[in-house]
């Protein structure tokens, strides 16, 4: 499965915020695959909390910090 490039070469990803390439690169990949667990689950937070092993608040709590918009999938 494919979850998203990185791209480490431009001089964009390197340090931007203050924060070093290891935490922006843990913090992009982390989001990606919440996203990804989020959309297999149809925005169920507890099926994707399970689906990743994690708790349901250690989820919420990671997805508040990544500022993952999580109305994209919900049901209407």
């Amino acid at each position: 499965m494919f979850l998203g490039a990185v791209d480490i070469s431009s001089d964009g990803f390197l340090d931007v915020t203050g924060e070093g390439l290891y935490t922006q690169a843990i913090a992009h990949v982390e989001k990606v695959v919440i996203e990804k667990a989020l959309e297999r689950t149809s925005g169920n937070q507890v099926k994707a909390a399970k689906l990743l092993g994690i708790h349901r608040n250690t989820l919420r709590a990671k997805i508040k910090k990544l500022a993952i918009n999580t109305h994209r999938w919900k049901i209407c």
